[in-house]
């Protein structure tokens, strides 16, 4: 979402283009009817509070000195902000019920998600599709030795004890956030460990891969900070050398390409979700699959690559401070965080993160990708809260063009992890 305050000719303040009074007058219509719980319980209220929450959240983001400068900026004010509302009981409770069921029930996140994979891969050079993807296991694997291996240390070092560092911190958070990672990793630990259920273990999962998600978004903003400061290590969305960025579909912007953009995303999305019913893979990585082979061999004909390219853009613009509210309200359980909050377990949390981003980086320099494109997508990509998580520090580092190689990380090297549990759990116990 473009969120910006500026002076006219007029001298009049804008936000999201709008003047900042009559921005005031719906800030106060929506808020009004939040409060008094008469906001409409469908995508009509949720969007409407999203987008005004998540207005303010930028506008304050981007202009905080330190969070500005090195926290990411609006991203991180929306998650949080917005998680803190719902910690405090500051946002009302239906309110809470209508954004968490528009963001999960009614599949927002995937709508955006959606458009943001068939619009990048669709605008993508396809050499640069080919040859990143043939290489993109290299840093990821390298991202998984090296954060095992600063957690392992830092727990036998400080007496945590380098297997429960291994098993209990650095397993959950590098494994595809909740329902893909968490979730069926206490039920491996359930079996193979023992003393206790899938209850129990998920209770001591879950605090990790909360504040490693957390840990992530600040990263990523530090990161985007970092290629600022050291310009040869970023290609500013590209994650390879020797290809340049495509910002734009190349024809002018057209109401109807955006349609066709819709309709192109919204099928590749239910045709990954068609494939997963045949192929024990998730929906998603499908999804990205299937856009790149269409990608690749030139299946798609230009006007529908323009459209979903065209489509991605103005979801981008306008809808991911929105979405970030509603990853705030509906995903991060900022008590979980807060009660985990430990001098050991953090520093060994940040050593999963840390070991995630350098080992991911220094792998990826060697097959040629950008230290930081490649520490974003094959490290923090996988040490976040899967797909929400991949729009957070996305946004967080300004490269959402990155979506593509983040969801390969939540997904298929989310499915990676929970093979490695399988096989490393039994002889660590």
């Amino acid at each position: 979402m473009s969120v910006e305050i500026k002076a006219s000719a007029a001298k009049k303040y804008t936000v999201m283009g709008v003047p900042v009074v009559y921005f005031a007058i719906i800030t106060v219509i929506v808020l009004a009817a939040s409060h008094m719980n008469l906001l409409p319980k469908n995508m009509i209220g949720a969007f409407a509070y999203m987008m005004v929450l998540g207005a303010i959240a930028g506008l304050l983001g981007d202009n905080l000195p330190i969070i500005k400068d090195y926290l990411g900026g609006g991203p991180i004010v929306a998650i949080f902000g917005s998680a803190f509302l719902v910690y405090g009981g500051l946002m009302p409770k239906d309110t809470i019920k209508t954004v968490s069921d528009f963001m999960q029930s009614m599949g927002f996140l995937d709508f955006y998600i959606a458009a943001l994979i068939c619009g990048s891969i669709l605008g993508m050079d396809p050499k640069l599709l080919v040859k990143a993807g043939a290489r993109y296991a290299i840093p990821l694997v390298g991202g998984l030795i090296i954060s095992f291996g600063l957690a392992a240390i830092v727990g036998l070092i400080i007496g945590y004890g380098w297997r429960e560092a291994m098993l209990q911190i650095a397993m959950p958070i590098m494994g595809g956030g909740m329902g893909a990672g968490a979730v069926p990793m206490s039920q491996i630990y359930a079996k193979t460990l023992g003393g206790g259920d899938a209850k129990h273990y998920l209770s001591i999962l879950v605090p990790a891969v909360a504040l490693g998600n957390a840990a992530s978004i600040v990263a990523a903003g530090l990161l985007d900070k970092i290629g600022k400061r050291k310009p040869e290590w970023t290609g500013n969305g590209v994650i390879m050398h020797g290809f340049s960025l495509k910002t734009d579909s190349g024809s002018k912007i057209d109401l109807g390409q955006m349609g066709i953009g819709v309709l192109t995303a919204t099928t590749f999305f239910t045709g990954g979700v068609l494939l997963a019913k045949f192929i024990p893979l998730h929906s998603y990585a499908l999804m990205i699959i299937t856009v790149a082979i269409c990608k690749v061999f030139k299946l798609m004909p230009q006007v529908i690559e323009d459209g979903a390219s065209q489509w991605y853009q103005f979801v981008a613009k306008n809808f991911t401070l929105a979405l970030l509210i509603g990853i705030g309200v509906a995903y991060t359980d900022l008590k979980a965080v807060l009660d985990a909050f430990t001098g050991a377990y953090v520093l060994i949390i940040l050593m999963t993160v840390i070991g995630a981003i350098i080992g991911a980086g220094i792998f990826g320099k060697f097959v040629g990708f950008y230290p930081i494109e490649s520490a974003l997508t094959a490290g923090l990509c996988m040490a976040n809260m899967g797909g929400t998580g991949d729009v957070a520090v996305l946004s967080a580092a300004k490269r959402m063009e990155l979506m593509p190689f983040a969801q390969i990380s939540s997904r298929l090297g989310g499915a990676l992890i929970l093979i490695i549990a399988g096989l490393l759990v039994p002889l660590l116990k």
